[in-house]
């Protein structure tokens, strides 16, 4: 009560983990939450990844901690929690974003591809929720987020997109999301998504090399352009904010419209 619409925004002092926190859309979250006053743990399979986003958060007047950590690996999962209670005492916001994806017709998709990436995307999102909520409880308080896919609620052609093990772990995602907001919410904890649209990161590469479909894509999006980094930044933050302290089990579409098409 009588906190000014400013003061809603600003995450000074929190800490927050964001998966895959150094590259694609990790990076444009990691920077606007700490743009945001927020102390930075960058969580990604390859450590090098994370020392540029270091000292660009290191700028800000904020810390960044790197966290080596493969999301296959239940004990690194577990390294990763300690290692943010070790360095900062407390965790106020967890980034599920890091995915995996694997590309092929969806009738000859290889089982240990569907594997790896349900492994990656859906149980590591559970494992890590799992685990960071427990600290969240004992601190009555607590913002998870979780980066799931506009693909997760429709379904695609083969030749926009050939990864059904994908989509279906988003999917998941999803339903994880609803399910866990229920469960954590007399705990004070919010749990939301994001399901973006197609942004200008490297996963769009391939799309940029193909006029006709990358003509195809835009004409399926309202806006007509593919996301930028201040789109998800703003997204993110509001989720991680207290300004969002009434909403959870969302799943907010940043994807230029392309749902409603």
């Amino acid at each position: 009560m009588g906190m000014r619409v400013q003061d809603l925004f600003n995450l000074k002092e929190r800490v927050a983990i964001v998966t895959g926190g150094a590259r694609g859309l990790g990076k444009f979250i990691s920077k606007g939450l700490a743009e945001a006053g927020a102390n930075i743990v960058l969580a990604s399979r390859k450590i090098d990844n994370c020392m540029e986003m270091v000292k660009e958060i290191d700028v800000l007047g904020v810390k960044a901690l790197p966290v080596k950590c493969d999301l296959e690996k239940v004990q690194d999962i577990d390294h990763l929690v300690e290692k943010t209670i070790e360095c900062f005492g407390r965790i106020d916001i967890l980034v599920n974003n890091a995915g995996l994806t694997w590309g092929a017709p969806t009738l000859e998709y290889p089982l240990d591809k569907w594997e790896k990436v349900i492994n990656v995307n859906l149980r590591a999102v559970f494992l890590l929720c799992k685990s960071v909520a427990k600290i969240m409880i004992s601190q009555n308080k607590g913002k998870i987020i979780n980066i799931t896919s506009g693909l997760s609620l429709r379904g695609a052609t083969e030749e926009v997109n050939r990864a059904v093990a994908y989509n279906a772990s988003k999917g998941g995602v999803n339903s994880l999301t609803f399910d866990l907001a229920v469960k954590l919410a007399k705990y004070n904890i919010n749990v939301n998504a994001i399901a973006p649209g197609y942004f200008d990161t490297d996963l769009v590469t391939y799309l940029k090399k193909d006029e006709k479909l990358l003509k195809k894509c835009l004409d399926r999006i309202p806006l007509g352009r593919f996301g930028m980094e201040l789109d998800i930044k703003g997204a993110a933050l509001f989720l991680a904010s207290d300004a969002s302290n009434y909403m959870t089990g969302h799943v907010l579409c940043v994807d230029g419209g392309m749902l409603t098409w």
